[in-house]
């Protein structure tokens, strides 16, 4: 977990079996900031969320969709 805190759009959503034993999920976020930023999240986030979604993550927290 990062300590860094950021906010943006989900504009893509993958996951993967990336070591062949264990599912990562990740989402490709568009910041406030216009930059782009790929991040793993938990499988209840993943499952939350579209295509469109905001989510925000506090410094040291995990990221949550709003």
């Amino acid at each position: 977990m990062t300590k860094e805190a950021w906010d943006g759009t989900v504009t893509k959503k993958s996951r993967g079996l990336l070591d062949g034993s264990s599912m990562y999920r990740r989402l490709e976020l568009r910041l406030t900031d216009g930059s782009t930023v790929k991040v793993r999240v938990s499988r209840d986030l993943w499952d939350a969320v579209s295509e469109g979604d905001q989510v925000t993550k506090a410094a040291g927290e995990d990221p949550v969709k709003q």
